[in-house]
Protein backbone atom coordinates (compact mmCIF):
# COMPACT_ATOMS: atom_id res chain seq x y z
CA UNK A 1 0.00 0.00 0.00
CA UNK A 2 1.24 3.50 -0.82
CA UNK A 3 2.86 5.40 2.10
CA UNK A 4 0.52 8.35 1.60
CA UNK A 5 -2.55 6.15 1.98
CA UNK A 6 -1.09 4.47 5.08
CA UNK A 7 -0.33 7.83 6.73
CA UNK A 8 -3.75 9.17 5.79
CA UNK A 9 -5.53 6.17 7.33
CA UNK A 10 -3.45 6.29 10.51
CA UNK A 11 -4.13 9.99 10.93
CA UNK A 12 -7.89 9.53 10.66
CA UNK A 13 -7.81 6.49 12.95
CA UNK A 14 -6.30 8.85 15.52
CA UNK A 15 -9.01 11.41 14.76
CA UNK A 16 -11.66 8.82 15.62
CA UNK A 17 -10.01 7.13 18.61
CA UNK A 18 -8.47 10.29 20.07
CA UNK A 19 -4.91 9.04 19.81
CA UNK A 20 -2.75 6.73 17.73
CA UNK A 21 -3.17 3.24 19.28
CA UNK A 22 -0.04 2.04 21.03
CA UNK A 23 1.58 5.48 21.08
CA UNK A 24 1.17 8.65 23.12
CA UNK A 25 0.29 10.71 20.07
CA UNK A 26 -2.98 12.60 20.36
CA UNK A 27 -4.98 13.94 17.43
CA UNK A 28 -2.85 17.04 16.96
CA UNK A 29 0.42 15.16 17.33
CA UNK A 30 -0.63 12.52 14.83
CA UNK A 31 -1.71 15.09 12.24
CA UNK A 32 1.54 17.05 12.53
CA UNK A 33 3.76 13.94 12.52
CA UNK A 34 1.86 12.58 9.52
CA UNK A 35 2.36 15.83 7.63
CA UNK A 36 6.08 15.87 8.46
CA UNK A 37 6.58 12.26 7.35
CA UNK A 38 4.89 13.00 4.03
CA UNK A 39 7.14 16.02 3.57
CA UNK A 40 10.34 14.16 4.44
CA UNK A 41 9.35 11.20 2.24
CA UNK A 42 8.78 13.51 -0.71
CA UNK A 43 5.08 12.63 -1.03
CA UNK A 44 4.31 16.35 -1.01
CA UNK A 45 6.71 19.19 -1.72
CA UNK A 46 7.26 21.99 0.80
CA UNK A 47 5.74 24.47 -1.65
CA UNK A 48 2.66 22.28 -2.14
CA UNK A 49 2.33 21.83 1.63
CA UNK A 50 2.39 25.59 2.22
CA UNK A 51 -0.13 26.13 -0.56
CA UNK A 52 -2.39 23.45 0.92
CA UNK A 53 -2.79 25.38 4.17
CA UNK A 54 -5.84 27.64 3.90
CA UNK A 55 -4.39 30.73 5.56
CA UNK A 56 -7.79 32.44 5.39
CA UNK A 57 -9.40 29.85 7.64
CA UNK A 58 -6.42 29.75 10.01
CA UNK A 59 -6.26 33.55 10.22
CA UNK A 60 -10.00 33.89 10.74
CA UNK A 61 -10.02 31.26 13.46
CA UNK A 62 -6.99 32.76 15.23
CA UNK A 63 -8.46 36.27 15.18
CA UNK A 64 -11.79 35.12 16.59
CA UNK A 65 -10.02 33.04 19.25
CA UNK A 66 -8.31 36.22 20.44
CA UNK A 67 -11.68 38.00 20.54
CA UNK A 68 -13.07 35.16 22.68
CA UNK A 69 -9.94 35.26 24.86
CA UNK A 70 -10.58 38.94 25.62
CA UNK A 71 -13.90 38.02 27.23
CA UNK A 72 -12.24 35.22 29.17
CA UNK A 73 -9.45 37.30 30.73
CA UNK A 74 -12.02 40.01 31.53
CA UNK A 75 -13.93 37.45 33.62
CA UNK A 76 -17.04 37.80 31.48
CA UNK A 77 -17.80 34.08 31.10
CA UNK A 78 -17.62 33.47 34.85
CA UNK A 79 -19.72 36.58 35.52
CA UNK A 80 -22.46 35.43 33.12
CA UNK A 81 -22.49 31.93 34.57
CA UNK A 82 -22.75 33.28 38.12
CA UNK A 83 -25.57 35.67 37.18
CA UNK A 84 -27.54 32.89 35.46
CA UNK A 85 -27.00 30.53 38.39
CA UNK A 86 -28.16 33.13 40.90
CA UNK A 87 -31.51 33.71 39.17
CA UNK A 88 -34.49 33.11 41.48
CA UNK A 89 -36.38 30.87 39.05
CA UNK A 90 -37.58 27.29 39.06
CA UNK A 91 -35.58 24.37 37.62
CA UNK A 92 -37.36 24.34 34.26
CA UNK A 93 -37.09 28.09 33.78
CA UNK A 94 -33.39 27.95 34.70
CA UNK A 95 -32.95 25.24 32.08
CA UNK A 96 -34.53 27.49 29.43
CA UNK A 97 -32.31 30.43 30.42
CA UNK A 98 -29.20 28.27 30.25
CA UNK A 99 -30.14 27.04 26.76
CA UNK A 100 -30.66 30.60 25.51
CA UNK A 101 -27.41 31.88 27.04
CA UNK A 102 -25.30 28.97 25.76
CA UNK A 103 -26.71 29.23 22.24
CA UNK A 104 -26.32 33.00 22.06
CA UNK A 105 -22.74 33.00 23.30
CA UNK A 106 -21.74 30.11 21.05
CA UNK A 107 -23.15 31.92 18.03
CA UNK A 108 -20.90 34.94 18.51
CA UNK A 109 -17.89 33.40 20.29
CA UNK A 110 -15.96 30.16 19.95
CA UNK A 111 -18.21 27.44 21.38
CA UNK A 112 -15.24 25.44 22.70
CA UNK A 113 -13.82 28.46 24.57
CA UNK A 114 -17.26 29.13 26.04
CA UNK A 115 -17.52 25.50 27.18
CA UNK A 116 -14.08 25.46 28.80
CA UNK A 117 -14.81 28.70 30.68
CA UNK A 118 -18.42 28.15 31.73
CA UNK A 119 -19.00 24.40 32.24
CA UNK A 120 -17.07 24.21 35.56
CA UNK A 121 -18.89 27.28 36.92
CA UNK A 122 -22.32 25.97 35.93
CA UNK A 123 -21.46 22.64 37.52
CA UNK A 124 -20.48 24.29 40.82
CA UNK A 125 -23.64 26.41 40.80
CA UNK A 126 -25.88 23.36 40.33
CA UNK A 127 -24.18 21.48 43.14
CA UNK A 128 -24.36 24.49 45.47
CA UNK A 129 -28.10 24.84 44.77
CA UNK A 130 -28.58 21.08 45.33
CA UNK A 131 -29.76 20.73 41.72
CA UNK A 132 -29.09 17.66 39.62
CA UNK A 133 -26.36 19.03 37.33
CA UNK A 134 -26.93 16.53 34.49
CA UNK A 135 -29.91 18.17 32.72
CA UNK A 136 -28.27 21.60 32.97
CA UNK A 137 -24.88 20.51 31.70
CA UNK A 138 -26.50 18.53 28.91
CA UNK A 139 -28.61 21.58 28.01
CA UNK A 140 -25.45 23.71 27.96
CA UNK A 141 -23.67 21.17 25.75
CA UNK A 142 -26.52 20.69 23.28
CA UNK A 143 -27.35 24.40 23.07
CA UNK A 144 -23.71 25.38 22.49
CA UNK A 145 -23.49 22.93 19.59
CA UNK A 146 -26.81 24.04 18.12
CA UNK A 147 -26.11 27.73 18.66
CA UNK A 148 -22.76 27.46 16.90
CA UNK A 149 -24.71 26.81 13.68
CA UNK A 150 -26.42 30.20 13.83
CA UNK A 151 -23.43 32.09 12.41
CA UNK A 152 -20.29 31.28 10.48
CA UNK A 153 -18.17 32.34 13.47
CA UNK A 154 -19.84 29.92 15.89
CA UNK A 155 -17.46 27.01 15.33
CA UNK A 156 -14.19 26.23 13.55
CA UNK A 157 -15.91 23.90 11.08
CA UNK A 158 -18.37 26.62 10.05
CA UNK A 159 -15.50 29.07 9.52
CA UNK A 160 -13.62 26.57 7.34
CA UNK A 161 -16.68 25.79 5.23
CA UNK A 162 -17.61 29.46 4.86
CA UNK A 163 -14.11 30.37 3.68
CA UNK A 164 -13.94 27.43 1.25
CA UNK A 165 -17.36 28.16 -0.27
CA UNK A 166 -16.92 31.97 -0.07
CA UNK A 167 -20.09 32.43 1.96
CA UNK A 168 -21.09 35.79 3.38
CA UNK A 169 -22.03 36.20 7.03
CA UNK A 170 -25.66 36.94 6.17
CA UNK A 171 -25.83 34.22 3.51
CA UNK A 172 -24.59 31.56 5.91
CA UNK A 173 -27.03 32.51 8.67
CA UNK A 174 -29.90 32.78 6.21
CA UNK A 175 -29.29 29.17 5.16
CA UNK A 176 -28.38 27.58 8.50
CA UNK A 177 -29.98 29.53 11.35
CA UNK A 178 -33.63 28.42 11.24
CA UNK A 179 -33.12 24.67 11.95
CA UNK A 180 -30.67 25.54 14.75
CA UNK A 181 -33.21 27.92 16.33
CA UNK A 182 -36.01 25.33 16.05
CA UNK A 183 -33.70 22.84 17.75
CA UNK A 184 -33.37 24.94 20.92
CA UNK A 185 -36.92 24.36 22.24
CA UNK A 186 -36.51 20.71 21.25
CA UNK A 187 -33.58 20.51 23.67
CA UNK A 188 -35.75 21.92 26.47
CA UNK A 189 -38.69 19.61 25.75
CA UNK A 190 -36.57 16.45 25.61
CA UNK A 191 -34.62 17.25 28.79
CA UNK A 192 -37.76 18.22 30.74
CA UNK A 193 -39.29 14.89 29.74
CA UNK A 194 -36.18 12.81 30.48
CA UNK A 195 -35.52 14.41 33.89
CA UNK A 196 -39.11 14.91 35.08
CA UNK A 197 -39.17 14.48 38.84
CA UNK A 198 -35.38 14.30 38.96
CA UNK A 199 -34.33 17.93 39.32
CA UNK A 200 -32.97 17.85 42.87
CA UNK A 201 -29.96 16.09 44.39
CA UNK A 202 -30.63 13.95 47.46
CA UNK A 203 -26.94 14.27 48.43
CA UNK A 204 -23.73 15.61 46.93
CA UNK A 205 -21.34 13.13 45.27
CA UNK A 206 -18.37 12.34 47.53
CA UNK A 207 -15.92 13.85 45.03
CA UNK A 208 -17.97 17.05 44.89
CA UNK A 209 -17.98 17.31 48.69
CA UNK A 210 -14.19 16.99 48.77
CA UNK A 211 -13.72 19.56 46.06
CA UNK A 212 -13.94 23.24 46.94
CA UNK A 213 -16.41 25.30 44.90
CA UNK A 214 -14.75 26.65 41.78
CA UNK A 215 -13.79 30.30 42.07
CA UNK A 216 -13.79 32.54 39.02
CA UNK A 217 -10.47 32.20 37.23
CA UNK A 218 -10.48 35.89 36.34
CA UNK A 219 -12.07 38.77 38.25
CA UNK A 220 -14.78 40.53 36.28
CA UNK A 221 -13.52 43.72 34.64
CA UNK A 222 -16.35 45.87 33.33
CA UNK A 223 -14.15 48.18 31.26
CA UNK A 224 -12.35 45.40 29.41
CA UNK A 225 -15.63 43.56 28.86
CA UNK A 226 -17.16 46.66 27.30
CA UNK A 227 -14.08 47.03 25.10
CA UNK A 228 -14.32 43.39 23.98
CA UNK A 229 -18.04 43.81 23.36
CA UNK A 230 -17.55 46.88 21.20
CA UNK A 231 -14.85 45.15 19.16
CA UNK A 232 -17.07 42.09 18.73
CA UNK A 233 -19.94 44.30 17.58
CA UNK A 234 -17.63 46.03 15.10
CA UNK A 235 -16.35 42.69 13.79
CA UNK A 236 -19.86 41.30 13.27
CA UNK A 237 -20.98 44.57 11.68
CA UNK A 238 -18.02 44.47 9.29
CA UNK A 239 -18.80 40.84 8.44
CA UNK A 240 -22.39 41.81 7.69
CA UNK A 241 -22.06 45.19 5.99
CA UNK A 242 -18.78 45.06 4.10
CA UNK A 243 -17.10 42.90 1.49
CA UNK A 244 -13.77 42.88 3.32
CA UNK A 245 -12.15 39.44 3.73
CA UNK A 246 -13.34 37.77 6.92
CA UNK A 247 -9.78 36.97 7.96
CA UNK A 248 -8.69 40.61 7.83
CA UNK A 249 -11.71 41.74 9.86
CA UNK A 250 -11.02 39.14 12.56
CA UNK A 251 -7.31 39.97 12.69
CA UNK A 252 -8.07 43.69 12.96
CA UNK A 253 -10.32 43.02 15.94
CA UNK A 254 -7.69 40.79 17.53
CA UNK A 255 -5.05 43.48 17.08
CA UNK A 256 -7.14 46.07 18.90
CA UNK A 257 -7.81 43.73 21.82
CA UNK A 258 -4.21 42.61 22.19
CA UNK A 259 -3.17 46.23 22.74
CA UNK A 260 -4.03 46.71 26.38
CA UNK A 261 -2.57 48.51 29.39
CA UNK A 262 -4.28 46.16 31.84
CA UNK A 263 -3.76 42.64 30.44
CA UNK A 264 -0.51 41.20 29.11
CA UNK A 265 -0.80 39.85 25.59
CA UNK A 266 0.58 36.48 26.73
CA UNK A 267 -2.40 36.09 29.09
CA UNK A 268 -4.80 36.50 26.18
CA UNK A 269 -2.79 34.31 23.82
CA UNK A 270 -2.78 31.62 26.53
CA UNK A 271 -6.50 31.16 25.79
CA UNK A 272 -5.90 30.65 22.05
CA UNK A 273 -6.24 26.96 21.17
CA UNK A 274 -2.89 26.44 19.46
CA UNK A 275 -3.46 22.67 19.35
CA UNK A 276 -6.53 23.15 17.17
CA UNK A 277 -4.67 25.45 14.79
CA UNK A 278 -1.82 22.92 14.47
CA UNK A 279 -4.33 20.10 13.99
CA UNK A 280 -5.95 21.93 11.08
CA UNK A 281 -2.57 22.75 9.52
CA UNK A 282 -1.53 19.10 9.70
CA UNK A 283 -4.83 17.93 8.19
CA UNK A 284 -4.59 20.46 5.35
CA UNK A 285 -1.22 18.95 4.37
CA UNK A 286 -2.21 15.29 4.84
CA UNK A 287 -5.42 15.78 2.85
CA UNK A 288 -3.55 17.56 0.04
CA UNK A 289 -1.07 14.70 -0.23
CA UNK A 290 -3.92 12.20 -0.34
CA UNK A 291 -5.77 14.20 -2.99
CA UNK A 292 -2.64 14.21 -5.16
CA UNK A 293 -2.72 10.39 -5.33
CA UNK A 294 -5.94 10.57 -7.37
CA UNK A 295 -7.61 7.96 -5.16
CA UNK A 296 -10.21 10.35 -3.67
CA UNK A 297 -11.34 11.39 -7.17
CA UNK A 298 -11.88 7.74 -8.13
CA UNK A 299 -13.72 7.12 -4.87
CA UNK A 300 -16.03 10.08 -5.49
CA UNK A 301 -16.88 8.79 -8.95
CA UNK A 302 -17.68 5.40 -7.45
CA UNK A 303 -19.90 7.02 -4.80
CA UNK A 304 -21.79 9.04 -7.42
CA UNK A 305 -22.72 5.76 -9.05
CA UNK A 306 -24.63 4.92 -5.87
CA UNK A 307 -26.30 8.33 -5.64
CA UNK A 308 -23.91 9.92 -3.13
CA UNK A 309 -22.77 13.35 -4.28
CA UNK A 310 -20.71 15.67 -2.05
CA UNK A 311 -22.22 18.65 -3.86
CA UNK A 312 -25.75 17.56 -3.01
CA UNK A 313 -26.81 19.34 0.23
CA UNK A 314 -29.07 16.53 1.49
CA UNK A 315 -26.43 13.88 0.86
CA UNK A 316 -23.85 16.04 2.63
CA UNK A 317 -26.14 16.57 5.64
CA UNK A 318 -26.39 12.79 6.10
CA UNK A 319 -22.68 12.19 5.47
CA UNK A 320 -21.57 14.82 7.98
CA UNK A 321 -24.04 13.65 10.61
CA UNK A 322 -22.44 10.21 10.48
CA UNK A 323 -18.71 10.81 10.04
CA UNK A 324 -18.52 13.75 12.46
CA UNK A 325 -19.58 11.35 15.22
CA UNK A 326 -16.85 8.93 14.16
CA UNK A 327 -13.82 11.17 13.70
CA UNK A 328 -15.00 14.49 15.17
CA UNK A 329 -16.47 17.73 13.80
CA UNK A 330 -13.33 19.45 12.57
CA UNK A 331 -11.64 16.36 11.04
CA UNK A 332 -14.92 15.51 9.27
CA UNK A 333 -15.06 18.93 7.65
CA UNK A 334 -11.37 18.76 6.77
CA UNK A 335 -11.94 15.37 5.14
CA UNK A 336 -14.51 16.70 2.64
CA UNK A 337 -13.10 20.21 2.34
CA UNK A 338 -10.88 19.52 -0.74
CA UNK A 339 -13.93 18.44 -2.75
CA UNK A 340 -16.29 21.36 -2.09
CA UNK A 341 -15.12 23.67 -4.87
CA UNK A 342 -17.48 24.36 -7.74
CA UNK A 343 -20.69 23.68 -5.79
CA UNK A 344 -23.78 24.95 -7.57
CA UNK A 345 -25.60 25.70 -4.29
CA UNK A 346 -22.88 26.90 -1.93
CA UNK A 347 -25.16 28.36 0.76
CA UNK A 348 -27.31 25.23 1.02
CA UNK A 349 -24.20 23.03 0.96
CA UNK A 350 -22.48 25.10 3.65
CA UNK A 351 -25.60 24.99 5.80
CA UNK A 352 -25.84 21.22 5.35
CA UNK A 353 -22.26 20.73 6.52
CA UNK A 354 -22.64 23.06 9.53
CA UNK A 355 -25.98 21.57 10.56
CA UNK A 356 -24.84 18.00 9.94
CA UNK A 357 -21.88 18.43 12.28
CA UNK A 358 -23.53 20.72 14.84
CA UNK A 359 -26.93 19.09 15.27
CA UNK A 360 -25.57 15.54 15.33
CA UNK A 361 -23.08 16.43 18.08
CA UNK A 362 -25.69 15.70 20.74
CA UNK A 363 -25.96 12.03 19.80
CA UNK A 364 -22.76 10.81 21.47
CA UNK A 365 -20.38 12.28 24.05
CA UNK A 366 -17.40 12.45 21.72
CA UNK A 367 -19.42 13.98 18.89
CA UNK A 368 -17.93 17.35 19.76
CA UNK A 369 -15.25 18.85 21.97
CA UNK A 370 -17.99 20.49 24.05
CA UNK A 371 -19.36 17.06 24.99
CA UNK A 372 -15.89 15.87 25.98
CA UNK A 373 -15.33 19.00 28.09
CA UNK A 374 -18.61 18.49 29.96
CA UNK A 375 -17.94 14.76 30.45
CA UNK A 376 -14.47 15.42 31.89
CA UNK A 377 -15.84 18.05 34.28
CA UNK A 378 -18.46 15.58 35.52
CA UNK A 379 -15.77 12.93 36.01
CA UNK A 380 -13.69 15.33 38.11
CA UNK A 381 -16.74 16.08 40.27
CA UNK A 382 -17.72 12.43 40.73
CA UNK A 383 -20.99 12.96 38.86
CA UNK A 384 -22.23 9.82 37.01
CA UNK A 385 -22.18 10.73 33.33
CA UNK A 386 -22.17 7.69 31.09
CA UNK A 387 -22.38 7.27 27.33
CA UNK A 388 -25.89 5.94 27.84
CA UNK A 389 -26.93 8.92 30.00
CA UNK A 390 -25.73 11.33 27.33
CA UNK A 391 -27.43 9.46 24.47
CA UNK A 392 -30.72 9.03 26.37
CA UNK A 393 -31.58 12.68 25.79
CA UNK A 394 -29.01 13.59 23.16
CA UNK A 395 -29.96 11.00 20.55
CA UNK A 396 -33.66 11.96 20.28
CA UNK A 397 -32.69 15.63 20.33
CA UNK A 398 -30.30 15.13 17.42
CA UNK A 399 -32.73 12.99 15.46
CA UNK A 400 -35.55 15.55 15.69
CA UNK A 401 -33.22 18.47 14.92
CA UNK A 402 -31.66 16.68 11.94
CA UNK A 403 -35.15 15.86 10.65
CA UNK A 404 -36.02 19.56 10.74
CA UNK A 405 -32.70 20.38 9.07
CA UNK A 406 -33.31 17.83 6.30
CA UNK A 407 -36.73 19.33 5.52
CA UNK A 408 -35.24 22.84 5.50
CA UNK A 409 -32.27 21.89 3.31
CA UNK A 410 -34.63 20.20 0.86
CA UNK A 411 -36.79 23.34 0.77
CA UNK A 412 -33.94 25.78 0.08
CA UNK A 413 -32.15 23.55 -2.42
CA UNK A 414 -35.15 22.74 -4.63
Amino acid sequence: MDLTIIIFLLVYVAMGVGHLPGLRLDRTGTAIVGAMILLVAGRITPAAAWNAIDYRSIGLLFGLMVVSAAFSVAGFYDWVAQRVGAMAVGPKALLAVMIAVAAGMAALLNKDVVAVAMAPVFCSICLNRKLNPLPYLLAFCFAANFGSCLTLIGSPQSMIVAETLHLSFVGFSRAAALPALVGLPVIWIVLVWCYRGNWQLASLPAAAQARAPAAPADAFNRGETIKAGLVTFAVVAAFTLTELPHMLIALAGASVLLISRRFASRNMLHHVDGDLLLLLIGLFIVNAAMTATGLPAHLLEWMRGYGVDLHDPLSMLAIMAVISNVIGNNPAVMLVNPFLGGASQPEALGAAIALGTGLSSSAVIFGSLVGIIVAEECERRGIPFSFREFARSGLPTSIVALGVAAAWIYLISH
